[in-house]
């Protein structure tokens, strides 16, 4: 296992430098100038052609993109061309919103989905199932800024029980932190529960009809032991694996979430870079983003010999 993780974070090496290297391009390539966004309309062409210098972008493109990854190499993401701050520092300061949002995005998701899939699995074609079966259809439908748009309309201005946009840092107490994340959890989480909630369904309608849980129902077992030693660990694999991919739809999430709620985290400060064309900030997330997905999809890969022994051999 030890040989096949180490395998698997070399492989992880030319997904990095994939991943860099088009958003490097795609970045360049884009209409828009960081230049003339710093040097404002009345710059002339000296001046602009004088901030393309101190910033390195009247270079030839391999030599730009040779010397960011050299830098990278060893820790050092640039410098914010907007701002002048070192991008490592910017992605630090917005770390605490970003994971405030998704630690109980992640855990909501995973508990309420294998409730209701576990659920529907059991009473497959009662109305419980079919009542699951359609809010995962339209839960994994319908954007996520819609969702958060109609529980702001109702919670916030109609209720008035939850702040209607903002953030509160755990410093200022649990409660300010809980009610200000309470709206922005449950949209985030919409997409995620109705993924997990399918799939978890499904691999429980088969497990729970192999002969082992006929034979388990038979030992007049308890139905819960049923279910979470037969069932669940059986179904496990799948479940495991869709929810490592929905990792993407989760990092997806963020950027609109965090700007529909005026969270200050890592997927607000994206859009405010796209918008200033801040080269360094934008590859610096991409590329964190690429590293969280691929140490994701390693532990997903990892988990697959606890959960199924037989993967193995």
């Amino acid at each position: 296992m030890i040989r096949y993780a180490l395998w698997r974070l070399l492989m992880a090496i030319p997904v990095m430098l994939v991943a860099s290297s088009v958003i490097f391009v795609i970045l360049r390539v884009l209409p828009g100038d960081p230049a003339l966004m710093i040097a404002g309309e009345r710059a002339t062409e000296d001046e602009i052609a004088a901030i393309r210098e101190s910033l390195g972008t009247d270079r030839p493109l391999p030599v730009q993109y040779i010397e960011w990854l050299g830098a990278a190499l060893v820790g050092d993401l640039g410098q914010s061309t907007f701002s002048g701050q070192p991008v490592t520092r910017l992605i630090a300061q917005r770390l605490e919103p970003t994971l405030s949002l998704a630690l109980p995005t992640l855990a909501l998701s995973v508990l309420v989905s294998l409730a209701l899939g576990t659920l529907a699995a059991r009473r497959a074609g009662s109305l419980a199932d079919k009542v699951v079966t359609a809010f995962s259809v339209l839960g994994f439908s319908v954007p996520p800024f819609v969702v958060g748009y109609a529980l702001v309309a109702v919670f916030s201005l109609w209720l008035g029980w939850t702040p209607v946009q903002g953030y509160r840092p755990l410093s200022d107490g649990i409660a300010a932190w809980a009610t200000a994340l309470v709206l922005p959890v449950l949209t985030l989480s919409t997409g995620y529960v109705a993924l997990i909630t399918r799939v978890t369904r499904a691999s429980m309608v088969e497990a729970l009809s192999e002969d082992h849980v006929r034979t388990a129902r038979a030992k007049n077992l308890g139905e819960g032991a049923i279910l979470a030693r037969h069932g669940l660990r059986v179904a496990a694999v799948p479940i495991v694996t869709v929810a490592g991919i929905g990792l993407a739809l989760l990092l997806g999430g963020f950027v609109v979430t965090e700007t529909v709620f005026n969270i200050p985290g890592v997927g607000r400060l994206v859009v405010e870079a796209i918008a200033r064309r801040d080269y360094p900030v934008i590859q610096g997330v991409v590329l964190l983003s690429a590293g969280v997905y691929v140490m994701v999809n390693l532990l997903v890969d990892l988990s697959y010999t606890f959960l199924d022994p037989r993967i193995r051999y």
